[in-house]
């Protein structure tokens, strides 16, 4: 948890920290992520960040959760305002187009994204990795609830399940297009936004029969 200093900062200066962090943690990822590069492009003493944290782990694990906060808020937002009256489907196809979109846009959101996932460190990656299976385990079931009163996912639908397989599905799909190595099937790594929808509505497609009612 935060000082009470850092809650008092000017806005500006604490959002020119986290974009710091975000950027220095995103690129080289918690172990070998610098304090010292984030003190200097952030233009603070590195003692300031030792007023505001306790300690790099409490720092890394308030940047992996104000980003984490940060996708969630803004992808609500986003499927709100998705087209509910066409199938699941090709509803959920639209969201994960979206959310590729998003994180295309979001370079500093994907690297931490990326850091947090792929940590080697168990304790660390537990302790990171929190914040975002909060929002996901908070978000699939609420959304998955408005299909089935609408008769289009198959009543005995495993809340349970659905979530576990989409929270592998979403971090693969946000991660494939941008790291070596993740995406070694779908074909995902080094395209657009656009190159990558045909891809992403075909494997949901594949998807489809675990959520549709039978017919």
């Amino acid at each position: 948890m935060p000082t009470s200093t850092w809650f008092r900062l000017n806005p500006d200066k604490r959002e020119r920290i986290l974009e710091a962090a975000q950027r220095e943690f995103g690129t080289h990822g918690y172990s070998t992520g610098s304090l010292n590069t984030i003190a200097r492009e952030a233009d603070i003493a590195k003692g300031s960040l030792f007023q505001y944290f306790e300690d790099k782990l409490e720092f890394f694990t308030y940047v992996a959760e104000e980003t984490a906060r940060r996708i969630h808020a803004e992808m609500e937002r986003r499927i709100a305002a998705s087209d509910f009256e066409q199938s699941f489907t090709h509803w959920l196809g639209d969201v994960c187009c979206m959310w590729a979109d998003y994180f295309a846009e979001h370079p500093l959101e994907r690297g931490v994204t990326a850091a947090i996932n792929l940590e080697i460190d168990n304790a660390v990656r537990a302790l990171v990795r929190g914040p975002s299976n909060h929002y996901y385990m908070r978000t699939i079931p609420s959304f998955s609830a408005i299909w089935r009163e609408r008769g289009d996912v198959r009543p005995d639908l495993d809340d349970d399940a659905a979530t576990a397989l989409l929270m592998l599905v979403l971090p693969h799909l946000a991660l494939a297009p941008y790291y070596d190595g993740v995406d070694p099937v779908l074909g995902l790594r080094g395209r657009t936004p656009e190159e990558q929808y045909p891809i992403i509505r075909a494997f949901v497609a594949n998807l489809a029969p675990l959520f549709e009612p039978k017919v």
